[in-house]
């Protein structure tokens, strides 16, 4: 279940695992969550220049390359060699502080270094703090293909403190709120609208409203991992918009951002819904427009061809078919097994109708 008190929130597994989130809390209380005298941070050298001072004082700095290009094996390899050298052992701490980059191949690294230490993250970017930091899902990049290796494991903290926002790019804030529309569109109409309703209000950082926005989306995420933590079912309409934008990813050549590629891959999911008949045209524009006045992309020019390539190489792909997520209304969503045939068809379609 999920407990939550005040801006904490606690993570229960079935196996008896738990995952505390503390939302609203400042990184100058990050000492509070760890428990041993070894301590390392994992970061980016634009993180290290940010936010050094709010490192614990005994804490051994280990910074990775900051970009999509960088997360993979080899940076792996690098940290892991940097941690042996300083002599990193099973009772360390690992914190990840940073973006969603830094998040998922910190969790990697500690997941496998001496086949498991205890780790954390400080998420410093909307992403971060909504997606990447939370669920368990930690994994690399292989030739230009998404987190293709990786593993479940639950971070024993994630500490989200709103005011690393305030030194977001305007751009990067706008792509983490894809993942927020995505929450409001697979489970919640209503948190959609209050969106819908607030928009103006979220992009200017109004801090009561970031707060809602961060602690619902995690909530909802935290329950959905809770009943399907390695993504047997349920986990999996997480999913929606994803599918097709790690294809425009993967095309993008790293020129687009993760949220704004997810963008268009919401905007194509709900296009083909609609061609379902699952929603209506009116529930299309709804979707459609508010990611537009988030200032987010809405369309694309790869090819059904190129983007298809992409897809079956997707791990979401069982054969020759795909779990393709779709909107059921606002709030509400399904997930299909879907031909490649029948998913071709429906891509050349939608694309034409953007």
């Amino acid at each position: 279940m999920i407990k939550q008190s005040n801006n904490k929130l606690i993570l229960k597994l079935p196996d008896g695992r738990e995952s505390s989130i503390l939302i609203g809390e400042s990184i100058e209380n990050l000492s509070n969550c760890l428990n041993s005298e070894k301590v390392f941070i994992l970061t980016n050298p634009n993180i290290s220049d940010l936010y050094s001072d709010y490192f614990p004082k005994n804490a051994k700095v280990i910074t990775m390359p900051a970009g999509e290009a960088n997360k993979n094996l080899n940076t792996v390899l690098d940290t892991v060699r940097q941690l042996i050298a300083a002599e990193a052992d099973r009772k360390s701490v690992i914190v990840g502080f940073g973006g969603g980059i830094v998040c998922d191949m910190t969790g990697f690294i500690a997941s496998i270094y001496m086949r498991g230490t205890k780790f954390g993250f400080v998420p410093t970017t909307l992403m971060a703090q909504v997606d990447a930091s939370v669920g368990g899902k930690n994994g690399v990049n292989c030739d230009g293909y998404k987190n293709m290796i990786g593993v479940f494991n639950q971070p024993d903290f994630v500490l989200c403190d709103p005011k690393t926002l305030k030194t977001l790019p305007e751009r990067e804030f706008k792509a983490g709120m894809a993942e927020v529309i995505k929450c409001g569109l697979i489970v919640d109409g209503s948190f959609f609208a209050y969106i819908e309703d607030n928009i103006d209000a979220i992009l200017k950082q109004d801090k009561d409203m970031i707060y809602v926005i961060v602690n619902k989306s995690v909530e909802i995420k935290a329950n959905i991992v809770k009943a399907d933590e390695k993504e047997t079912g349920e986990r999996k309409k997480l999913n929606l918009g994803h599918t097709f934008g790690h294809a425009i990813e993967k095309h993008s050549n790293n020129t687009l951002l993760h949220g704004e590629a997810v963008s268009v891959g919401l905007v194509i999911a709900a296009k083909i819904s609609e061609l379902l008949n699952l929603i209506t045209s009116e529930d299309f524009v709804r979707i459609k427009n508010v990611l537009q006045k988030t200032g987010l992309p809405v369309a694309t020019d790869i090819s059904p061809a190129n983007l298809l390539e992409a897809i079956g190489k997707d791990k979401k792909r069982e054969s020759d078919a795909v779990h393709f997520v779709l909107n059921s209304g606002i709030g509400n969503s399904e997930i299909r097994e879907m031909s490649f045939d029948k998913l071709a068809i429906l891509l050349k379609k939608a694309l034409e109708t953007l």
